[in-house]
């Protein structure tokens, strides 16, 4: 048998061999003519009776590296018999033309020339077998030229002895692979919102034990909210979801590495939230009746909300100038002082609420109201706010300068990208407004309760419940889920850039798996041990604490779907798609509107808004189900959803008698010592531990290998 490549090349040279001409390749000086073979020579090995025996025509290697999907064989009846396997060659009239065998040959690509299955790396595949033994035949050293030393004369400048060539000095070690360096992104970040969420939790428990968690809390939640929604409907989704992509591409194509399409954004976000603003400050007092008829009905309230919101709307302006520095930095690798400056605005916002305290006195014993409070009240309290988002909006331009960006004002828009980007953001408006209208509702619907229930004697039971459980139950999401997603983000963009949809699947469930690993334990244990909780941390504020809790219990399941459709929505984004997010969030907002309705109109009003926490979860879980079959299609009916669905289910399966143990375990350690601070310390201690640990034998017995590849790099770092 003959080599492999044999008959390709004779079929190449079927048209040539039975004219007697070879056809002439364009762009190469044509071979000379082979000599006429005399009819009378008899060829000597035309007649070899052993060649069926010869081993050099039965070449195992040959045979296993011929690689026939790249080299597919000749359609059957066009494949043409091989000629003599010893036939003489032709004695060529002339040396060979070094134009036709030294042509240089073309550039090789920049990247790998192919994509593999499954995310793999052209440069990182290992070989086995053949492919190793072949690939690392050049890793000998080359033999030395015996005769080098005879032309040593020719050469333009005499050759340095081998003993006084300098040492080239060690390549520097290269950096981390991908998981590492993700790793350490998303344990940065995951810092910083941990100190900021700790820092945000003592600003909530500052706040009840000023003001109490009843109605006047609501006044100052509403106007505290307002800027918040407005800020999101105007540019903050668009800023979050549809520029970051933006701002990868111009450093990637752009001479200047994006700086000025940077500034040119960072100008129209300056110049558009200033009139913003300063339309929404005038006009406080419709926002408030929009945002709470029952509140806008009593003239005390009314004059308090009021007021707290025209302290309250210009924090917009300094939270789209925040996050509009934070994505610059994002974009180029700097994830950290997004998430480490809100820390000043929760130190400077619990130094307000404190200084409060220390002028008036603590809820406790004032009662405080909006019929009570004094004007100099209402005024500390909205500066403080206010300048808690101005100092970490200001708190930024160390970072910038440190990363070699110059921030300056730049008004010339027009043809440099940008109005793309607002194409796109238009989706994104959309989505956004779809998500504040079901936010309205809802802050609608449970500020009616919560009065009601307050004049019913259940205090705690309105929005500032609502606001502070779900503040408690997004932490877990925040740092984790929102910490690798970030780092994750900016790469996801690439890949989807480059049409790698291999690679967008992979960082996705990789985003998925990994946090899930803390989501789902999470989940039940705010369903667990909820109330012992929001006892704990808000026992100051006095007996609206425990209804707080209940709130959280009803949140707890909820934030496994929650934290699955802020990973799914970020595919989308990373193909500038803000269409499909928007029709999602569509469905989520009039689930959520729908069944949060249905809520208060059925249950008493002291429960009414724990309905409302459970439509909330309930409104993701529908909405994943849509986003994971249109983000499957996206990517070519693959989305790795088994071994995602795998991962949640065995976490889940762990998790389910853990939280029923150690939910036991802390109802009787309250009902043994009572509801105060001291005794639901204990049960949320006792109660959690054998929650963590029961989790964890079952997780270790199912083998869970995010799990054990979580424990394992604990474990490596601690040397153990």
């Amino acid at each position: 048998m003959n080599a492999p490549y044999d008959g390709d090349r004779a079929q190449r040279a079927s048209g040539t061999r039975e004219t007697g001409q070879d056809a002439p390749v364009p762009g190469q000086v044509p071979p000379p003519a082979a000599p006429a073979q005399d009819p009378y020579v008899q060829e000597a090995y035309e007649q070899d009776p052993y060649r069926a025996q010869d081993l050099a025509a039965q070449d195992p290697v040959t045979e296993a590296l011929y690689d026939r999907a790249a080299h597919p064989p000749p359609a059957p009846g066009t494949f043409r018999e091989p000629g003599p396997l010893y036939d003489r060659p032709a004695a060529p009239a002339h040396s060979p033309d070094p134009r036709v065998w030294a042509q240089t040959p073309p550039p090789e690509p920049d990247g790998p020339s192919r994509h593999l299955p499954y995310g793999d790396h052209a440069t990182t595949t290992q070989f086995v077998g053949v492919d190793a033994l072949v690939t690392k035949a050049t890793d000998a050293p080359p033999e030395p030229d015996a005769f080098a030393h005879l032309y040593r004369d020719q050469q333009a400048a005499p050759a340095a002895p081998a003993e006084d060539a300098p040492v080239a000095a060690p390549a520097p070690s290269k950096p981390a692979g991908r998981a590492a360096s993700l790793l350490k992104s998303s344990a940065l970040m995951a810092a910083g919102t941990i100190v900021s969420r700790i820092t945000g939790f003592l600003r909530t428990l500052v706040m009840a034990t000023a003001i109490g968690v009843g109605t006047f809390n609501d006044t100052y939640q509403i106007a505290n909210t307002l800027p918040t929604m407005i800020y999101i409907l105007v540019g903050g989704g668009a800023l979050n979801a549809v520029f970051i992509p933006q701002l990868v591409r111009a450093m990637k194509n752009d001479e200047d590495g994006g700086e000025a399409y940077a500034n040119r954004l960072l100008t129209l976000v300056v110049v558009l939230l200033a009139g913003v603003t300063t339309v929404c400050v005038l006009a406080a007092p419709l926002f408030i009746a929009m945002m709470s008829p029952k509140i806008a009905s009593d003239p005390q309230q009314n004059e308090v909300a009021v007021a707290f919101a025209r302290y309250c709307l210009p924090t917009m302006f300094f939270m789209g100038v925040h996050v509009v520095m934070g994505q610059i930095l994002n974009a180029r690798g700097r994830f950290g002082a997004m998430m480490w400056t809100p820390v000043l605005n929760n130190i400077v916002v619990i130094a307000t609420f404190s200084a409060f305290i220390w002028a008036f006195g603590g809820f406790t014993s004032t009662h405080v109201s909006a019929a009570s409070v004094t004007p100099e009240g209402v005024r500390l309290l909205g500066i403080g706010t206010l300048l808690g988002l101005t100092v970490q909006a200001l708190a930024m331009v160390p970072y910038l300068r440190e990363a070699g960006f110059k921030p300056r004002l730049r008004f010339d828009w027009r043809g440099h990208g940008l109005g793309k980007a607002v194409g796109l953001a238009k989706w994104t408006f959309f989505f956004v407004l779809a998500n504040q209208v079901g936010l309205v509702v809802v802050t609608q619907l449970a500020t009616w309760a919560g009065s009601v229930a307050d004049k019913q004697g259940h205090s705690g039971t309105g929005i500032t419940a609502y606001n502070y459980a779900l503040a408690l139950w997004q932490m877990p999401q925040a740092i984790i889920t929102v910490s690798v997603m970030t780092a994750v983000l900016p790469r996801i963009s690439r890949s989807a850039h480059d049409g790698d949809a291999a690679a967008v699947r992979d960082d996705i469930s990789y985003g998925l798996r990994t946090s899930a690993v803390a989501i789902v334990p999470c989940a039940f244990a705010f369903l667990a041990l909820g109330v012992p909780m929001a006892t704990l941390l808000y026992a100051g504020s006095g007996s609206g604490a425990q209804n707080i809790g209940y709130v959280l219990m009803a949140f707890g399941l909820g934030l496994i779907p929650y934290s699955v459709q802020y990973v799914v929505l970020r595919g989308f984004y990373a193909y500038e798609d803000t269409r499909t997010p928007f029709y999602n969030t569509v469905i989520v907002a009039a689930v959520n509107a729908a069944v949060s309705g249905l809520a208060f109109v059925v249950l008493p009003a002291r429960w009414a808004v724990v309905g409302m926490a459970g439509a909330y979860g309930l409104a993701f879980a529908v909405g994943v189900g849509v986003a994971w079959r249109r983000l499957r299609t996206r990517l070519g009916g693959d989305l790795d959803g088994s071994h995602v669905v795998r991962t949640y289910a065995r976490l889940a399966g762990a998790c389910v008698p853990a939280a029923a143990l150690g939910g036991g375990v802390a109802f009787a350690v309250t009902r043994l010592l009572g509801s105060g601070a001291l005794a639901s310390l204990a049960a949320l201690l006792a109660g959690g531990v054998v929650l963590m640990g029961v989790f964890f034998v079952a997780a270790k017995r199912m083998r869970i290998e995010e799990l054990n590849a979580m424990v394992g790099m604990v474990r490596g770092r601690l040397g153990r």
